[in-house]
């Protein structure tokens, strides 16, 4: 099933604002209020299915282990590029 349309990402935020919008006018505030929590609890449900089927493919995938030196090595090489970096923004100013 394809509900989501293939617009850019602007138009789709925009729709969204737009039928807020056009639904706060007809709505006394607490109806808005139990509109707004059932939509909530409706984007909780996607939320937390899409998560757990990310975990259920993450466990599915074997993942790939680093040994401590692999991991040390690595943090070393972040340590120098950001270094780097700092360097480089001191000697511009």
């Amino acid at each position: 099933m394809r509900i989501i349309p293939n617009v850019s990402t602007e138009t789709f935020t925009f729709s969204a604002v737009l039928i807020g919008y056009l639904l706060i006018d007809d709505m006394t505030f607490n109806e808005q209020n139990a509109l707004g929590n059932w939509l909530m609890l409706i984007a909780q449900m996607l939320c937390t299915n899409a998560f757990y089927q990310q975990v259920q493919s993450e466990r599915q995938t074997p993942q790939t282990s680093y040994s401590k030196d692999d991991t040390l090595n690595m943090l070393k090489k972040m340590v120098s590029a950001l270094n780097t970096e700092i360097e480089n923004i001191k000697k511009e100013l």
